[in-house]
């Protein structure tokens, strides 16, 4: 089949296909006698799985990883449960980032709610931003 077919069968566009080609997550592919490329199932089920693992928060060097291992016949479960592992954890820690930054700007909202806009008068800071040295210094 040719670039467009396969890319359109595996939700790709002919770009994503040719950059795929290129870094190694799909082998290049035999040419038609007219110049073009001329891919098989073997290629359509590649892309699929490339695309299927970028959709699990995988990325490109992993991925290719993967195919490796496949390609030289080694299991990959262990070292794909790792992976995803390895990604929970970072996405955990993203959430409790996320948590303790809402809890600093829900805290700075709740100062904003109890200020009077009458009594700033600093030229050079906000009084809901402005740190309350009294509580932070035992920070």
């Amino acid at each position: 089949m040719r670039i467009g077919e396969l890319a359109h069968s595996a939700g790709l566009n002919a770009t994503a296909v040719r950059y795929y080609e290129s870094i190694g997550l799909l082998p290049e592919p035999g040419r038609t006698a007219s110049g073009y490329r001329d891919y098989d199932e073997d290629a359509l089920e590649r892309l699929r799985f490339v695309r299927d693992s970028q959709a699990a928060g995988l990325t490109l060097a992993e991925t290719r990883e993967i195919l490796e291992m496949k390609a030289s016949g080694q299991s990959t479960c262990e070292h794909t449960r790792a992976l995803v592992d390895r990604h929970l954890a970072e996405i955990d820690s993203q959430i409790a980032s996320l948590l303790a930054a809402k809890s600093e700007l829900t805290a700075l909202a709740t100062r904003a709610d109890a200020l009077d806009p009458t009594h700033c008068r600093d030229p050079h800071a906000c009084q809901v931003i402005a740190l309350d040295i009294q509580a932070h210094s035992k920070v």
